[in-house]
């Protein structure tokens, strides 16, 4: 059953009882006439005013249910990241669906100040993005898993990844230099580029930021300078 349901099969229940003691009142003897009109009114009474709550709930069905914790958003934040084959396959729907729910465990953050976290620090499985271009949408595929590295001691980032040629597995990479603004919001300035054995230094106009607005033990959600979101699960 639907969460949503829950209020809704609450007020009819409310609404059946009430109406059975309506009819059990009807059955009363005549002596206790007058008693019985009391409580016919007052049973009445209550079945209307249980009616209309249903009608007020169904207009309404998610003002009084229970809010999701967040280790059920982030089983089904990772649900749905594997479901799409992390973004890659989304539909509008399952996007919409994904940034709703990344919204909410964001609000559910335990840690303030992610990046004086040592937390933050590690290897970094990316489960889900908006981003075309790290997805290789329409492009070469991503073979394995997409690996982001952070070092907030030496403000270094490196993300790693094995792209598909033709069938031939070539490691791709690119290093980073932070520098954070605050606690939670880094800028990135790209430093260099390597395609298997051969590398090149990335023009200084490769920069961007990245945001991280949720972190715990096991995951990270970052928001990134084009607006992207990145979904992350630790690696052991």
């Amino acid at each position: 059953m639907n969460l949503l349901q829950l209020p809704l099969v609450s007020a009819l229940c409310l609404f059946w009882c009430n109406l059975q003691h309506l009819v059990q009142g009807s059955t009363t003897t005549t002596s206790t006439t007058t008693i019985t009109r009391a409580t016919k009114s007052a049973t009445t009474t209550n079945a209307a005013f249980a009616f209309d709550n249903f009608f007020k709930t169904f207009k309404n069905p998610t003002r009084t249910g229970p809010t999701m914790s967040r280790n059920d958003l982030k089983t089904k934040i990772l649900q749905l990241a594997s479901k799409t084959n992390r973004g890659l396959t989304a539909s509008e729907e399952q996007k919409e669906e994904m940034l709703k729910l990344f919204q909410a465990l964001e609000k559910n953050n335990p840690i303030k100040n992610p990046l004086k976290s040592e937390k933050v620090n590690g290897n970094w499985s990316l489960d889900y993005t908006t981003s075309d271009s790290i997805l290789g949408k329409g492009g070469f595929p991503r073979v394995g898993p997409i690996v982001q590295k952070i070092d907030t001691v030496s403000l270094r980032a490196e993300n790693s990844e094995v792209v598909s040629y033709f069938g031939i597995r070539v490691p791709r990479k690119v290093t980073a230099k932070l520098f954070p603004r605050n606690n939670q919001l880094v800028d990135v300035q790209f430093e260099r580029f390597s395609i298997g054995p051969i590398g090149f230094d990335a023009p200084e106009s490769f920069k961007g930021y990245l945001d991280v607005t949720y972190l715990d033990d096991q995951v990270r959600l970052s928001r990134g300078d084009k607006g992207n979101i990145f979904v992350l699960t630790r690696m052991e």
